[in-house]
């Protein structure tokens, strides 16, 4: 409530005099209605050209903002090819840079290097292993991963098979190497994914980063403004250093996977930083252990903050002992990590098989 308090436009539009709305209160959204209604009746620049944009602009310079109507209006779209990679017969698809997508698909070409179905699936020696693999793709992408037209090293080159199997040797399996470490996460994503009749499927993301984003909200239009711009670094020789006519690294990344040219799954697990490794660990839950769809989901997570081993409640003793002995400093996850969404296409049985995630609101649908 503080971080909408603090803003005229916030408090307007999200709080009720001055409060969280309580249980029966009828939320409406007026202002955020009829800006809705422009965008569905004029078309996408209805948001960055007139009027919108320039109550966005005039909201943002009385903040100190140098971003004017004009750096909206020339605002373009891209359509992207995907990204991909294959993983023990499965095609995983992920959106390009400046997504951080490549981050994923660098861990699955590190795991491919170990017999990963051999081990227990909530063992320690497979947590050990892919939280390594993990340390090195998100060293990858902090490294490498910006705006395509500033990356200083081709998606080709960080996808090659050769590079992935010398990370891979840098990985011990008894011991936890000193390995660069990944930013905290954040998490005010929403995931969907839908397959219709004909088997045409949308994995779709869509994020204000933090919750309610930078907390401005535009008072006319009712927008509520994202924080995406963090993504940045401010490291003057780096491809993500913050810059004109630059998107930053992104961390929403939504996923399909492909077997024999159909698609297999439409899938994506909310998270900020975690999604990568999010999209590993379900992956290998149904590849390497035989998991379905809503197994997967629901298996216990691990992941990393800085020099921290972080796993959920439910993790088994052993391999948490197992961890500490391999040299990881592992605490309790203080909340869970990560929202998955997964539909499967059964092209053998002709149906579909959805997950949905326990850890959040979510649901599972069909008709």
């Amino acid at each position: 409530v503080g971080k909408l308090k603090a803003d005229p436009g916030a408090s307007k539009h999200y709080l009720f005099n001055g409060t969280a709305p309580n249980e029966g209160n009828v939320i409406r959204f007026p202002a955020l209605a009829a800006t809705l209604k422009a965008i569905a009746s004029k078309g996408a620049r209805a948001l960055y050209e007139g009027d919108i944009a320039a109550d966005i602009a005039k909201t943002l310079a009385s903040r100190g903002s140098f971003l004017t109507a004009e750096d909206f209006s020339r605002h373009r779209g891209n359509a992207v090819e995907p990204i991909s990679t294959n993983y023990r017969g499965l095609d995983v698809l992920e959106i390009p840079p400046n997504g951080q997508g490549l981050t994923a698909l660098v861990m699955l070409n590190i795991l491919e290097n170990f017999d990963l179905a051999s081990l227990d699936p909530l063992g320690a020696d497979r947590f050990h292993i892919v939280l390594e693999a993990a340390r090195l793709g998100y060293a990858i992408r902090d490294t490498h991963i910006a705006d395509d037209a500033h990356m200083r090293m081709p998606v080709a080159r960080l996808l090659d098979k050769g590079f992935s199997k010398r990370l891979a040797s840098l990985i011990d399996i008894k011991k936890r190497s000193k390995l660069p470490s990944a930013p905290a996460p954040g998490n005010d994503t929403v995931y969907l994914t839908v397959v219709d009749r004909d088997r045409r499927a949308v994995s779709f993301i869509n994020s204000l980063y933090s919750s309610f984003g930078v907390g401005v909200c535009t008072e006319r239009t009712g927008i509520m403004l994202t924080n995406r711009g963090a993504c940045f670094t401010l490291e003057p020789d780096h491809p993500n250093t913050f810059g004109p006519d630059k998107r930053p690294m992104h961390t929403i990344i939504p996923s399909l996977t492909m077997r024999n040219g159909r698609c297999d799954m439409s899938f994506g697990v909310m998270g900020a930083h975690y999604q990568p490794m999010g999209h590993v660990q379900i992956i290998l839950n149904m590849l390497d252990y035989g998991m379905d769809v809503q197994q997967a989901i629901d298996a216990p997570r691990f992941f990393f903050e800085g020099e921290n081993t972080d796993v959920e409640r439910g993790t088994p003793t052993a391999t948490i002992e197992g961890l500490k002995a391999r040299g990881h400093d592992v605490v309790m996850a203080t909340s869970p990590w990560g929202g998955a969404q997964t539909i499967k296409i059964d092209w053998d049985r002709g149906v579909l098989i959805a997950g949905s995630e326990p850890r959040k609101d979510g649901c599972a649908l069909g008709y």
